[in-house]
C-alpha cells in the first residue's frame, strides 16, 4: 500500500510536471493578475492536522503553475538565464529520487564520480587549463565566493599567513582590485569574505563596460584582481589577457567573474572574446544559465586545486577521508548538498562539445537579429552586440520605461529594464535552448508594435 499510493503520487507529479512544461510555448510569459491574485489561498494558519498529499500537490500546480513566469519557455528575454534542458530536468528528478547527499566519494560513489567527470568535461570544453579543480555551488555568487576564499588564502600564504587558522585581524594588507562594472555579487562576495565591498580599487571602464586595462595601478604585495567575462548589461569582455600579462609578473592572483560570458570559449565563432582567460587562476561560472540546467547550479574552477581545498576542506571524527578519490564536500562551502554535477554532466552528454557550441552561437545570432530588427525600425540600440545580451532605448527614460511595461503586459515575451550608464533601457538576454528563429521573429513584431504604439 505504502508503495502504490507512493508510485501514485510521484506519477500525478511528473503527469502535472510535463503538462506545464508543454504550456510554456503557447501561454502568455508572464501570469495573469487573477492567477498572481489567487495565491492568496497559500497564505492560512499552519494547520494542526496535515493534509493528504494528493490534495498538496493539486494546490501546488492549479494555483501555483499559473502564477509563474513561463522562464522555461522559449520567449523570457530578462534574465540571463536559460530554460532547462529537458534531459537535465528528467535526469534532475531521477537525481532527487535518488536523495544523495554528495559529500564524499565514498558514501556516494555514482554522484561523486559524475560530478568528476562533469568538472573535467567543463574545464575541456571552456578551454580552461589541465588540472583546473573546482566544485558545484548554487550559482555564480557562491561561485565567485568560493574561488575568491581560494584567492585569499594563496596570497595571504605567499605573505606567510594562514588566514584560515589565523583570521584577517593583523593580517597583511590586501589589495583588491575591480571594474566600475563590476557585478554586485562580485562585491557581495568581497563582503562576506571579509575583503570589504568599499575596500577596493575600481577600475574605469570604456563604452560597453570593459575595463581600460592601461589604468590599472601597480601591483605590490597580496594582490587579488577581479575581472569579468561578460558584462551584465552590454555583454562585453574586460581584456582578461592583457591585465594578466600586467599583474601576474608581480604575483597578483586574477579571478575572473563569468557568470554567463565564461561559454563564449565553447563556441568557436565567439571564443576569441575570452582570449588570454585561460592565464587567470580562477574563474565563477553558472551552468542554469547558458548551459541550461535546473537550478541551482554554479561552478567554481581553480587552476591550483589544493589552493581551493585549502579554503574549504573540514575534518571531523564521523567524516571518512578518502586518499584514493576526490571527495566533493573538499571543495564547497556546503557540507551536505544535492548532486548539482549530475544534471551538467547530463546536458554535457546529450548535447557533446558540437552541441554546446551551437547553442551558445545560436542565441548570440538571435541577440544580433534582435538588434537588427530595433535598429531597422528606427530605435536605438545601445551596446555593440557581441554576445547574448541587446540594450534598447526608446527615447526618454519614461517613455522607455512604459514600453518596457507594456511589453511584459502584452505576454508574447518578457524583457526586463536596466539602466547603462546613466540611460534606461530594455535589455533582451538570449540564452534559452528552446528559443528559435520564429519566437524571435514573433517577440520583435510584439515588442515593435508595442513600441510604436506607446512612442
Amino acid at each position: 500500500m505504502k508503495n502504490e499510493r507512493t508510485r501514485t503520487l510521484l506519477e500525478d507529479a511528473a503527469q502535472r510536471g510535463i503538462a506545464y512544461r508543454e504550456s510554456c510555448d503557447a501561454r502568455p510569459v508572464a501570469p495573469s493578475a487573477a492567477a498572481i491574485d489567487a495565491t492568496s489561498r497559500f497564505v492560512e494558519p499552519l494547520p494542526e492536522n496535515g493534509a493528504p498529499d494528493e490534495e498538496i500537490l493539486a494546490l501546488l500546480d492549479e494555483v501555483g503553475s499559473p502564477a509563474t513566469v513561463a522562464m522555461a519557455g522559449p520567449r523570457f528575454f530578462g534574465f540571463v538565464i536559460g530554460g532547462s534542458l529537458p534531459v537535465s530536468v528528467a535526469t534532475n528528478w531521477l537525481a532527487t529520487a535518488w536523495d544523495q547527499n554528495v559529500v564524499m566519494h565514498e558514501v556516494t560513489p555514482a554522484t561523486a564520480m559524475l560530478e568528476q567527470v562533469a568538472l573535467n568535461w567543463l574545464v575541456d570544453v571552456l578551454g580552461l587549463p589541465g588540472g583546473t579543480g573546482g566544485g558545484f555551488v548554487t550559482g555564480a555568487t557562491v561561485a565567485n565566493f568560493t574561488a575568491l576564499a581560494a584567492a585569499r588564502h594563496r596570497v595571504f600564504a605567499d605573505a606567510g599567513w594562514d588566514v584560515e587558522a589565523d583570521g584577517l585581524i593583523g593580517a597583511p594588507e590586501l589589495q583588491v582590485i575591480v571594474s566600475e562594472e563590476a557585478h554586485p555579487t562580485l562585491f557581495k562576495s568581497l563582503g562576506m569574505l571579509g575583503l570589504g565591498r568599499e575596500r577596493v580599487v575600481r577600475i574605469p571602464v570604456d563604452g560597453q563596460g570593459r575595463m581600460i586595462a592601461a589604468k590599472m595601478p601597480a601591483v605590490d604585495g597580496p594582490t587579488i584582481v577581479c575581472t569579468q567575462a561578460g558584462n551584465i548589461n552590454t555583454g562585453a569582455f574586460d581584456p582578461i589577457g592583457d591585465i594578466c600579462e600586467a599583474v601576474k609578473p608581480s604575483g597578483a592572483w586574477v579571478h575572473v567573474d563569468g557568470a554567463f560570458g565564461l561559454w563564449a570559449a565553447a563556441s568557436p565563432p565567439q571564443a576569441h572574446l575570452v582570449e588570454g582567460m585561460q592565464n587567470a587562476d580562477s574563474w565563477a561560472t553558472d551552468a542554469h544559465k547558458w548551459l541550461n540546467v535546473p537550478y541551482d547550479c554554479g561552478i567554481a574552477f581553480v587552476r591550483n586545486p589544493p589552493d581551493l581545498a585549502s579554503a574549504m576542506a573540514i575534518t571531523a571524527d564521523y567524516l571518512i577521508t578518502d586518499t584514493e578519490h576526490r571527495n566533493p564536500s573538499d571543495y564547497t562551502p556546503e557540507l551536505s548538498r544535492r548532486g548539482r554535477g549530475i544534471d551538467v554532466w547530463a546536458a554535457l552528454r546529450s548535447m557533446g562539445r558540437s552541441g554546446v557550441a551551437e547553442l551558445i552561437s545560436r542565441c548570440c545570432r538571435h541577440a544580433t537579429k534582435f538588434a537588427a530588427g530595433f535598429s531597422a525600425a528606427g530605435f536605438d540600440v545601445l551596446n555593440d552586440v557581441v554576445l547574448n545580451q541587446v540594450l534598447v532605448s526608446f527615447g526618454n527614460d519614461v517613455t522607455t520605461r512604459r514600453v518596457i511595461d507594456e511589453i511584459q503586459r502584452e505576454g508574447t515575451c518578457w524583457c526586463g529594464a536596466t539602466v547603462w550608464q546613466g540611460k534606461t533601457a530594455m535589455r533582451i538576454s538570449v540564452s534559452s535552448w528552446a528559443t528559435t528563429e520564429s519566437d524571435v521573429e514573433m517577440s520583435l513584431d510584439a515588442m515593435l508594435e508595442v513600441a510604436r504604439r506607446v512612442t
